[in-house]
């Protein structure tokens, strides 16, 4: 039982990075760079944050997956999911079915990357925080 919080831990990073590489993946494979560049610009955003954005989460998603720095990578990007609530999904109301899509999910995966931020690497991760950080270690 004392291992379940280590390996609940690991669920959670390996399920936010597959779907923040599958968001970026979204954004480069059917949305196209150029795509996704010029919806930035349509919202009154510089247009190179959209290409930015993609690779921000293809690399954080991967990050995530393997294990790396998965703390740090997860706090760090809660800021594109507020960007894309206050930008992009504030004004179509709470549901993300909602037409133009609600902010329910981007709100839950920042509580979800607020948790991994508490709970840390979990098992196998490839470069975990230092001992001590506070983050949970499987019980000897």
């Amino acid at each position: 039982m004392a291992l379940q919080p280590f390996y609940a831990a690991t669920v959670l990073r390996l399920s936010l990075g597959v779907m923040y590489l599958a968001h970026g993946l979204l954004k480069l494979l059917v949305f196209t760079p150029a795509g996704t560049a010029g919806f930035f610009g349509s919202i009154g955003l510089p247009d190179f944050l959209g290409p930015v954005t993609m690779a921000v989460e293809i690399a954080a998603g991967l990050a995530l997956i393997l294990g790396i720095y998965s703390r740090w990578v997860a706090l760090a990007l809660i800021p594109v999911l507020a960007g894309s609530i206050f930008l992009v999904h504030g004004s179509s109301g709470w549901l993300f079915s909602s037409e133009g899509g609600g902010w329910e999910y981007p709100l839950f995966l920042i509580a979800a990357s607020v948790a991994q931020f508490f709970l840390g690497d979990g098992a196998y991760a490839l470069v975990k925080n230092k001992e001590g950080s506070g983050q949970l270690q499987p019980a000897s």
